[in-house]
């Protein structure tokens, strides 16, 4: 099946008949799709749509063999290389599945990860959190990294009292690049908070998200036409309403 997805691809990127849209794309201009149908395919699972994520797997499945072919056509690699680039990998961090090592798991994982980044010259416990990751992503990944070293809060106290020091400083900040700043700092304090409660941050906002957005949509279905009238003292009004209508 998947020679077939292969040779359409290969078709669509032929300079003399394949699409005109296809072949002008490059590794740059594909990644943000890329990117974009794997948040898709997260929100067919939060959404617990199976329908839809088969099609979400596919439509990313197709950005792997996209990048592949870019790559084949460049002398570079192609999709059979990196299906064994990535079986290789599996194999050689689960030693204690497909070797003789008796003990592994988790900690064995990151052992071998470790040592990976230290051969391609990767030695900082923080080198290798790739750069173009969702800000919020990767300010957990930074995180993880440092606390695997021990730079890490010993309980929930820690990052907690530190969004309150944030605030203040966010408040006390006199220019748009010191509130940025601090605003960031913000932010960040806040992944910890909840890294150390054992709570997914970017699944947490993509909840707060959903909720927000059924909420006032149900306000605005609720007030018809006239919503944007409204005062803001009945907005809150309705707000409230609907929040007390949905946890019913």
């Amino acid at each position: 099946m998947i020679a077939r997805l292969v040779a359409i691809m290969a078709r669509l990127r032929d300079p003399a008949t394949g699409c005109e849209w296809d072949v002008a794309q490059d590794f740059a201009s594909i990644a943000p799709y890329t990117i974009e149908e794997a948040y898709e395919v997260a929100d067919a699972i939060a959404r617990d749509d199976m329908a839809d994520l088969k099609d979400e797997l596919g439509d990313l499945l197709l950005q792997v063999v996209f990048h592949s072919r870019i790559a084949e056509e460049a002398g570079l690699f192609a999709l059979p290389d990196v299906v064994a680039a990535i079986s290789d990998k599996m194999e050689r961090r689960h030693p204690h599945i497909f070797g003789d090592a008796a003990n592994g798991g988790h900690q064995r994982w990151e052992q071998i990860k470790a040592e990976e980044r230290a051969a391609k010259g990767a030695g900082g416990a923080l080198d290798g959190v790739a750069v173009g990751l969702p800000a919020l992503l990767r300010a957990e990944k930074l995180q993880k990294r440092a606390a695997r070293t021990g730079f890490d809060w010993p309980d929930t106290e820690g990052p907690r009292a530190k969004i309150h020091e944030e605030i203040a400083e966010v408040e006390a900040a006199a220019t748009h690049d010191e509130r940025e700043d601090e605003i960031g700092d913000l932010l960040f304090s806040v992944v910890n908070w909840a890294r150390k409660l054992g709570v997914d941050p970017e699944a947490a906002l993509r909840r707060g998200n959903a909720k927000f957005e059924q909420r006032f949509k149900a306000m605005e279905s609720a007030a018809g036409d006239g919503f944007a009238a409204l005062s803001l003292e009945e907005k809150e009004a309705l707000w409230q309403s609907i929040k007390r209508i949905r946890q019913d």
